[in-house]
Parts: structure tokens; sequence; C-alpha cells
């Protein structure tokens, strides 16, 4: 029986890959910062760990805590929305720790038992904002899009290794808590949208508030995205998830 670790598991994507791959029977290390027993049903093939991508202590704490895995899936993140000017450079910083810096920590941590047993396969999930530029995401898009392109470096570092390497890129999925973190973290920094963008802010809510349910992203087209990538080696390096996400990639 496999095992895959999840990073950020406390909602969206990554609390449905944790159910997914629990249903298919594999072994599951569903990690967040806070950690909650009641959100995955009770299995004996379930561990539940405390991780913040952002803390090198809790990293090597959940990895050791984790034992031999087969795959790691870097999940976790925080949202942002706003224009570049009113996102302050701590702001920034705070964004890239968690979705960049973050991301490479963790492969980091599962290195070297990787590479010992010659084996081993890396999902990160981005975003398909990646793919098309779009306003008020400038910040949060650079963060993802560094994942992108680390990622297409470091599958070739680690290919000798037969370690594989891959990127799911999500589309819009309203079902997720991308908007909740970003409103938290203006929040926790005081920031607001700049008066003088008004209209590009209206404008792109109403833009959301208009897109059809057929262009969006559902949680399970993520979720097999992910399965998709952990367990089929002739699987693209780049796998778009959702319908949105699939025309960008075009």
């Amino acid at each position: 029986m496999k095992t895959v670790l999840i990073t950020g598991c406390s909602s969206g994507f990554g609390l449905d890959a944790a159910r997914f791959f629990l249903e298919q029977s594999w072994k599951v290390v569903a990690t967040m910062r806070t950690p909650r027993h009641d959100l995955l049903p009770p299995s004996e093939n379930l561990r539940i760990l405390p991780l913040d991508v952002t803390d090198a202590d809790s990293i090597r704490n959940a990895i050791e805590a984790a034992g031999p895995i087969d795959a790691l899936v870097n999940n976790a993140g925080i949202g942002w929305l706003n224009a570049l000017e009113g996102t302050s450079m701590q702001t920034a910083r705070e964004i890239f720790e968690a979705n960049t810096f973050g991301t490479m920590a963790m492969i980091q941590a599962v290195l070297p038992q990787f590479r010992e047993k010659r084996a081993g396969v890396i999902v990160n999930v981005t975003s398909s904002v990646t793919l098309k530029p779009l306003p008020l995401l400038s910040v949060y898009t650079a963060s993802k899009a560094a994942v992108n392109a680390f990622t297409e470096s470091v599958a070739l570092e680690l290919a000798p290794f037969d370690i594989r390497v891959r990127i799911v890129l999500p589309g819009r999925a309203p079902s997720t808590s991308f908007g909740d973190n970003a409103r938290g973290l203006m929040q926790k920094q005081g920031a607001g949208f700049p008066e003088p963008y008004s209209e590009i802010v209206a404008n792109v809510f109403a833009g959301w508030e208009n897109q059809s349910n057929t262009e969006i992203t559902l949680s399970s087209d993520v979720t097999e995205a992910i399965w998709r990538a952990v367990t089929d080696p002739a699987s693209p390096m780049r796998i778009p998830a959702g319908a949105d996400a699939v025309a960008l990639s075009k």
C-alpha cells in the first residue's frame, strides 16, 4: 500500500484529494497548520499532522512523523487579490513564503528518502492564472508562476533518480478557500483596494459573477488531475484541471 503526503488539507483541493486517495486505498498523511480530525472519515490509513510550510521546524517534524512516503502533493498556499499598488512588500513576501518557498522547502525535505530508494512522485498545485494574465492577481500569479518554472527545472535534476515531478493547474473554483484566505490576509495587513482601481475591481468581480457554471473548475476536476499526476507515469508535465483551465491551456 502506497502513502501520499498532502499539504493544505484543511479545506478545498487538499481536503478533497485526501478523501479521494483514501477511497483508492492509499495511506494518507493529511497535513494542516491547525489539525482538525472532524474533516476526514476515520480510517486506519489516515494520519493527520500539523504542518506550516513556512516553518523549517514544522516541516522537519512533519516529515519525520510521516515516515516513508511515495508521493508528495504540495497544495498548501494562500490567495491574494489586489492591485500591486495596494500590496505591501510585507504581504508579497508572505505570499511567496507560503506559495513558492514553502513548496521548495517541502521538496527539499523529502528528496533524501526519494533519492535513496530511487522512486517518488512530487506534484505541485499552482494555478491557471499563470496561463493568462489577469488584473489584481499580479503578486499571486508571480508566486505560482515561479513554482511552474522551478518545477520544470527541478524535474530535470531529479529524473536521473527516477523521481517524477508534475504540475497541476486548477482553474477558478468558487468552492475553494482562495477568496476567504485573501480577505483574511487583507484584514490582517489592514489592506484594501486602492480607490483609483475601483472600476477595475468592479469589472473583475462582475466578470466572475457572469461566468457560467460550465466555465469554472470543480474540485473533482482537480482531484482527478492530482490522481493522474501521481499515478500515471505518462502524464504530461503540466496538467490543467477544470474546463476554464483546459481552455486557457490551448
